[in-house]
């Protein structure tokens, strides 16, 4: 870009996105940035000329080519090919090199001599400080899971209730509180119940609390669930499994507002946010009679599907990374994977998912020798043992995040990639033309 341009940039548009109360920059048609405004620059702790004339993708992404050829979508492509508004979540890397989730909205910025820019708004949806190790969270890059991040987002600042979907160990609880920290309500109690560890001669008690005397053994008043979680959110766990008569039960509460104690009076206000969250088709529970179809429609008001370990396989590394760190916090170890136990990881579908994950990383540090985990410490059984043909990768429309994660994790060598994921060299470079990345080099 000449100097005249930038000049020009500058002076048209440099007051009007400082105007802007979110980060913004401005980008050109190679992704360089021209300019940022006044609130990029305080928030990142960045100067201007730490910025211009820089690639996008390399300042916020830690990236060394643009976000489209990583399979994630990118503002720049939609915009300067059909001049549209577009609005993505991307992993972004702060002034520190902490990495944070953020919502861009990105729309074509057009000079009066007719020159088009893409204008990138900047909101954070979670800082770095909630993306560390010290409790699970959510963790990755992964087109599905920013598009499950995207939804959260969005549904966070409603009132509606939320029905979360998904696999046994995704982490439907992490989502549940994601909505609950992001919401307006992020100042009350959050409240988690498992419904699978109410007995069905407990559930009004539970939810609804009772009154002294309420019962036999009853000796006071005890708070339900309902009352504890006021003002602020009460997530359900496994809603599929409340037996039919107390799904009733708790269809009324949420039709009405309100409840008593068991054995009281007094009706109170059910001022809650309801999350609940199943493994279950609650659909087909519906259909054959197992679910009611009025509470249904009450709980599922916004349905978030959570995708599965293995529909975001590229997120693995991250997640290793980050689960070994708390781990070897807890134990006072230094693990890590060898070579071999990283290819094992690879190859394994996961059918636990994350909580799997979990489990297998405490049991390695546990069992390893030394601090190198082998394939042998991750108790993994070959899912091939009868054939000995290699374990088949899950490809679907995933290939491109299961290819970079590779890529970064084996630094671009294409026999270690390939034999990571079983296939020939021959194969996986025909997979790499076909996503338009770059060829990398032979060797282990």
């Amino acid at each position: 870009m000449s100097k005249l341009s930038a000049s020009r940039v500058h002076e048209s548009v440099q007051s009007l996105i400082d105007m802007h109360e979110h980060p913004a920059v401005l980008i050109d048609r190679a992704y360089r940035i021209v300019a940022a405004n006044r609130a990029y620059r305080t928030t990142y702790g960045v100067k201007s000329e730490q910025l211009i004339g820089r690639h996008c993708y390399e300042i916020s992404h830690h990236r060394d080519s643009p976000c489209h050829l990583h399979g994630e979508d990118c503002p720049h492509q939609q915009v300067f090919a059909r001049g549209e508004i577009q609005r993505v979540v991307h992993t972004h890397f702060d002034g520190k090199g902490r990495p944070e989730y953020v919502g861009i909205k990105g729309h074509p910025v057009v000079l009066p001599d007719g020159e088009i820019y893409l204008g990138e708004s900047i909101q954070r949806l979670a800082p770095p400080e909630a993306m560390n190790c010290e409790e699970m969270r959510m963790v990755g890059r992964s087109r599905p899971l920013l598009h499950a991040i995207d939804q959260l987002s969005q549904a966070a600042a409603s009132p509606a209730p939320v029905l979360l979907a998904g696999e046994s160990g995704v982490g439907k609880e992490l989502a549940a509180r994601y909505l609950h920290d992001h919401s307006p309500r992020r100042g009350g109690p959050f409240v988690a119940i498992d419904c699978t560890t109410l007995p069905e001669s407990l559930f009004e008690s539970e939810m609804f609390g009772h009154e002294a005397g309420a019962f036999t053994g009853c000796v006071g008043r005890k708070a339900g669930l309902f009352e504890d979680a006021r003002n602020g959110t009460l997530f359900l766990d496994e809603i599929g499994e409340i037996p039919l008569a107390m799904q009733a039960k708790l269809l009324r509460v949420l039709e009405s507002g309100t409840f008593r104690r068991v054995g009281g009076r007094e009706a109170l206000h059910a001022d809650i946010r309801l999350v609940a969250a199943t493994n279950r088709d609650l659909r087909n529970a519906v259909a054959t009679g197992r679910f009611r179809e009025d509470l249904y429609y009450r709980i599922a008001c916004i349905t978030i599907a959570l995708p599965s370990l293995r529909e975001r396989r590229a997120d693995i590394p991250l997640l290793v990374e980050a689960l070994l760190a708390r781990i070897n916090a807890a134990n006072g170890r230094h693990a890590r994977l060898s070579e071999a136990a990283w290819t094992r990881l690879m190859r394994h579908d996961f059918p636990g998912n994350v909580r799997e994950l979990r489990n297998v990383l405490q049991r390695a540090v546990a069992l390893c020798h030394g601090q190198i985990i082998e394939p042998g410490d991750l108790g993994l059984e070959e899912a091939d043992a009868d054939t000995g043909a290699p374990v088949a990768p899950n490809w679907g429309g995933l290939e491109r995040e299961q290819l970079e994660a590779l890529a970064e994790r084996y630094h671009g060598k294409r026999r270690a990639m390939a034999d990571a994921l079983g296939i020939s060299e021959r194969t996986l470079y025909r997979r790499l033309r076909r996503h338009g990345f770059a060829a990398p080099r032979t060797g282990t």
